[in-house]
């Protein structure tokens, strides 16, 4: 599979850029782009920020994961706590993350 042009991936392990996030999504749905976005690592904090359920939106379900095991490790339980706007299927492995290298033309480290 070669990688889309057309499709921005978003690698986010910083919990301290919600906004800048939301903003390049945003700006990127706007022109017409598809946006593929995995948190891991601290990042996954902000899956609690009032903002996310604004992301979640902005996204097919298939195009934004967070990692389970980096969830679990922030002492979150995947199974129990879904993060809201998302389903179960959107709790994934870093495995997620190479998908995202090889699908996104384009691709940016928050």
């Amino acid at each position: 599979m070669s990688a889309d042009p057309n499709k921005l991936g978003i690698f986010v392990t910083s919990p301290q850029h919600m906004d800048h996030v939301l903003g390049i999504t945003q700006a990127a749905v706007r022109a017409g782009k598809k946006v593929m976005i995995f948190f891991t690592f601290k990042a996954v904090h902000l899956t609690k920020h009032p903002s996310f359920s604004i992301l979640a939106n902005l996204c097919d379900v298939e195009n934004l994961a967070i990692c389970a095991d980096s969830y679990t490790c922030e002492g979150y339980d995947y199974a129990k706590d879904v993060p809201r706007g998302l389903v179960p299927k959107q709790m994934r492995t870093q495995a997620y993350h190479g998908a995202m290298l090889e699908e996104c033309g384009k691709y940016i480290v928050l």
